[in-house]
C-alpha cells in the first residue's frame, strides 16, 4: 500500500515495542524507509527483519539511550547522510509515584527523553525538511498533556510541553510544506505500565486501546494534515468536556480517574 510517502525516510524513536513499533509498521506499509531508534537493539533488529521481509523497504537500526545527550548527539552524526522526511518522537516514559519520592535521576531522565530529546530532534531535522519543501513531524504526547496529574507530575508536565511545542511549531511552519501533529493517546496496551510501576486494577485492561489501533489513527491523521488528535472517541470527548470545568479541579479529577484504573506497583522500570 505505497502512498505519497513511499520512498521517504522516517526516523521513529521508541520503536522497540508498543506504539512506536506499530507506527513503524504503519509507515512501512506506506512504503517509507525506516530508522528504528531505541535502547533494546535486539528487538529493533527483529522488527527490522520483519519489515524488510514484508515490505521490501530499507531499515536501519540505531541503538540509543535518549536520556544521554552524548548518545543522542552520536545518533545525529550517524544519520547525517539521510534525508529524514518523517520524524516520529514516540519514545517516552513515566514514573508513577509522588514527586518527593522519585529519585532525581529518574526525573532527569524523564525530562531528557520526553521533552529535551524531541526538541533537539525537531531542531535538527526540521530545517532540512523546510529546505526540501516537505516533511512530517509526529510528536506522541498523552491525554496527560491536558491534565496535571498527581503522582504523575513530571510525566504529564513533559507531555504538556510536547503538546504546546507541537502546536506552536506547526503554526510557525505554515506554508513551508512541513507539518507537525501531536498525538495524545489515552490508556494503551503497551509496556508503559510496567515501566511506570503501575498495576492495573481488575478488568482495567478492558479500558486499554490496542497499540495497533492507536498507531493507525496516528498515521492516518498525520497524513490527513491534522495538528492535534486524541486517540479514541471517549478520550476525545473527555478532553473536550474539560473545557467546561474550572482548571482548579483538573488535578483532583485526574487523581481520581487514575486511582480508578491503576495501583502503584512494585515493578522497577527498565
Amino acid at each position: 500500500m505505497e502512498g505519497r510517502i513511499g520512498g521517504w525516510w522516517a526516523l521513529v524513536t521508541g520503536a522497540s515495542s508498543g506504539i512506536g513499533a506499530e507506527i513503524a509498521r504503519e509507515l512501512a506499509g506506506h512504503g517509507a524507509h525506516l530508522v528504528l531508534v531505541a535502547r533494546r537493539e535486539s528487538r529493533l533488529r527483529e522488527l527490522a527483519d520483519e519489515l524488510r521481509r514484508r515490505h521490501g523497504i530499507e531499515v536501519r537500526v540505531e541503538a540509543c539511550d535518549l536520556a544521554d545527550p552524548d548518545e543522542l548527539g552520536a545518533l545525529l552524526e550517524r544519520t547525517a547522510e539521510l534525508s529524514i522526511d518523517i520524524l516520529v518522537n514516540n519514545a517516552g516514559f513515566g514514573h508513577y509515584e509522588d514527586f518527593v519520592e522519585i529519585e532525581w535521576d529518574s526525573m532527569r531522565a524523564q525530562i531528557e527523553v520526553n521533552a529535551v530529546a524531541p526538541t533537539r530532534l525537531c531542531r535538527h531535522f526540521v530545517p532540512p525538511m523546510i529546505e526540501r519543501g516537505r516533511g512530517q513531524v509526529m510528536n506522541v504526547a498523552s491525554i496527560g498533556a491536558y491534565t496535571p496529574t498527581p503522582s504523575f507530575a513530571v510525566y504529564t508536565a513533559t507531555k504538556a510541553y510536547l503538546r504546546h511545542l507541537s502546536e506552536a511549531l506547526d503554526e510557525e511552519l505554515a506554508g513551508t510544506g512541513v507539518r507537525v501533529i501531536c498525538v495524545n493517546p489515552g490508556g494503551t496496551a503497551t509496556e508503559f505500565l510496567d515501566h511506570a510501576q503501575q498495576v492495573l486494577k481488575p478488568h482495567g485492561d478492558l479500558l486499554l486501546m490496542p497499540a495497533e489501533r492507536c498507531a493507525r489513527i496516528a498515521v492516518d491523521k498525520m497524513l490527513a494534515g491534522r495538528r492535534n488528535v486524541v486517540t479514541g472517541w471517549l478520550n476525545a470527548i473527555g478532553m473536550w468536556l474539560l473545557r467546561l470545568l474550572p482548571r482548579v479541579t483538573y488535578p483532583r479529577l485526574a487523581r481520581r480517574a487514575m486511582g480508578m484504573a491503576v495501583d502503584k506497583g512494585s515493578k522497577a522500570g527498565e
